[in-house]
């Protein structure tokens, strides 16, 4: 059963649910409901994070389960609280996690980053 909230395909916008129905005994009932904003999630993200619960937060055994990079898992974690807008997308919280990301993704050299790490400016 998808979790995901519809988008409004004219606007864009999160759309509202108005209606529930149980699928067995058909009854119904209506109203506005409130959905948590994990609802957003993919299918994927919804997974890493049920994983992440289900390991307790430890990151280096999900790096074993995942056979993924510490610095990987970091930066998927990342990428679902931006995605809830727990932390800004402009607002590193690390640097050196920071460039790490930018490396993996091929934005910036191995120079780039080990200047940007020597003279402590932006990348």
């Amino acid at each position: 059963m998808p979790h995901n909230l519809p988008k409004c395909p004219i606007c864009g916008k999160e759309m509202i649910i108005r209606k529930l129905e149980c699928p067995d005994c058909k009854i119904t009932i209506e109203g506005e409901f409130w959905v948590s904003r994990l609802a957003s999630l993919s299918k994927e993200e919804m997974e890493f994070l049920e994983l992440f619960l289900k390991t307790r937060g430890n990151v280096r055994e999900m790096e074993r389960i995942l056979k993924i990079s510490y610095p990987t898992v970091r930066s998927k974690l990342d990428n679902i609280l931006k995605n809830l807008g727990l932390i800004s997308e402009e607002e590193p919280k690390d640097k050196i996690r920071w460039i790490i990301d930018k490396l993996e993704k091929g934005e910036i050299t191995v120079q780039e980053a080990l200047k940007a790490l020597e003279e402590d400016k932006d990348v």
